[in-house]
């Protein structure tokens, strides 16, 4: 018997029998639908986690930071060196360190990062913000998409330019009554991409200012601190203005959301001008209080050539006495937690399609029996036990594959509505669809569908080739 001829007998038996091949068919596709849905809210988190990778170095990036010893004292906010038991003293990222990286294996390049907060003021608002100075080629590697009209920050721009994060905004307050938006759900009355805002490097000397009667802006106002009889020296308020805003309203989460990128050499030079003669908060110090002799960076963000090459340039750099952190090593940690994730909704879909299994099970036992004359006929007139079991295991095949495109349809709208509905920021903090369905995961429902139904046929077919001949012709 040709293939076509079972293809065609397969199909006409199903036809003859609607309604039982509907219900059947209905359960693969609840299963098949059940499946995928579930493996792709595993997939949408995981794509999600790789596109924040690619904002923060990708697979081949690398954080170093500098390394405290045991002997290492802490005073004031800053770190203050003293040599350890061991002779060693504390690994600090420095502008010779950044050299020292660059000249290592298979490193592509190395640029500092300067992390500094501030104090922003606007009208009857303030906030703190999270100054991120970075170099303008790290800076062009974390392929910001930017509001109409933005750009990245000029290092050549006589004043410091600010990229602020698309929610800077939410951690803006009213100065007398400490209210932000998460109290009153309406954002500050401020244009980042267009006012001016006064930003305090110095935040100390501007609280102890506060109370004094004289609060100049410049920084050569000097008054007497209430109470104490000191004399305070209020701080200067740099008027600084955006360069751009990265894209996004206040539900769109990313890496950079809330941070405020400017250039590093140029919020270096800032800090070193409003701090002259004094050690900047967050740099180190010596013992007697006086400041560290090289400017200190918050970390260094490194690239290496390919991810291969990942693991070894972060031994070699540890070995060197300072902190590496790898987006490889938290990839490969959410690999696995994802795996279980995955697995757990898998096996949670796996049931609504075994109960189908069940149910083609049963539809193919039936069909037997009602077709007990017509399969002993069959054999009488020839046909081989080969071709009855193909015939039943077609049927069943036929079962899954129909159920298994329908169930892929059903999945897709599915999908469509829980990202609609529920955006993904709102149930992992990150940007993107909530489910993710890969062209992969369709082709692999589908076989698996078609596998399933002929698994479930198998039973039956061998069943089918059991009957005798003479006995199912005498059965009606």
């Amino acid at each position: 018997m040709r293939w076509s001829d079972l293809l065609r007998m397969s199909a006409g038996s199903l036809k003859r029998r609607k309604l039982r091949a509907f219900l059947t068919i209905l359960g693969v596709v609840i299963g098949t639908a059940s499946i995928v849905v579930m493996i792709s809210l595993g997939l949408g988190l995981q794509r999600s986690m790789y596109e924040q990778m690619e904002l923060d170095g990708g697979t081949t990036g690398l954080t170093v930071t500098g390394k405290a010893d045991d002997g290492m004292m802490y005073s004031s906010g800053s770190y203050s060196t003293e040599t350890g038991a061991d002779g060693e003293t504390a690994k600090y990222i420095t502008d010779e360190t950044i050299r020292e990286l660059k000249m290592l294996d298979h490193v592509k390049s190395a640029d500092p990062v300067l992390n500094f907060s501030a104090l922003a003021l606007k009208g009857n608002y303030e906030g703190y913000i999270q100054l991120y100075g970075m170099t303008p080629e790290a800076m062009e590697r974390l392929n910001l998409e930017l509001e109409p009209g933005g750009r990245l920050p000029d290092p050549e721009s006589p004043q410091l330019e600010l990229l602020f994060g698309n929610m800077v905004l939410m951690d803006f307050y009213e100065k007398g009554t400490g209210s932000s938006c998460w109290e009153t759900g309406e954002l500050p009355d401020i244009d980042l991409s267009k006012d001016k805002l006064f930003v305090i490097l110095d935040q100390d000397s501007y609280y102890q200012s506060q109370g004094t009667p004289d609060m100049g802006s410049s920084g050569s106002t000097e008054s007497e601190g209430a109470g104490n009889g000191n004399t305070v020296k209020s701080p200067r308020k740099y008027v600084l203005g955006a360069c751009g805003v990265i894209a996004g309203g206040m539900d769109t989460y990313n890496a950079n959301s809330y941070n405020v990128l400017c250039d590093i050499y140029k919020l270096k030079e800032y800090l070193q001008k409003e701090f002259r003669g004094r050690a900047i908060p967050g740099q180190p110090t010596t013992q007697n209080g006086k400041p560290y002799s090289q400017f200190v960076y918050s970390s260094a963000s490194l690239q290496a050539d390919d991810m291969d090459h990942v693991e070894e340039l972060a031994q070699t750099i540890r070995s060197l006495g300072y902190d590496v952190y790898t987006n490889v090593e938290y990839i490969n940690g959410m690999k696995k937690t994802l795996g279980m994730v995955q697995a757990v909704l898998g096996g949670i879909g796996a049931v609504s399609l075994l109960v189908a299994a069940i149910g083609i099970t049963n539809t193919m036992m039936m069909a037997i029996y009602e077709r007990t004359k017509e399969i002993g006929v069959m054999k009488v007139i020839g046909c081989s036990l080969k071709n009855i079991r193909q015939l039943f295991l077609l049927e069943a095949a036929f079962i899954g594959f129909i159920g298994g495109i329908a169930g892929n349809v059903l999945s897709l709208i599915i999908s469509g509505v829980i990202n609609v509905l529920v955006p993904g920021e709102s149930l992992w903090g990150t940007e993107g669809n909530i489910s993710y369905i890969p062209v992969w995961l369709m082709l692999a429902s589908m076989g698996f569908a078609v596998l399933v139904g002929m698994a479930a046929g198998y039973f039956p077919a061998v069943r089918a080739m059991k009957l005798s001949p003479l006995a199912a012709i005498r059965n009606e």
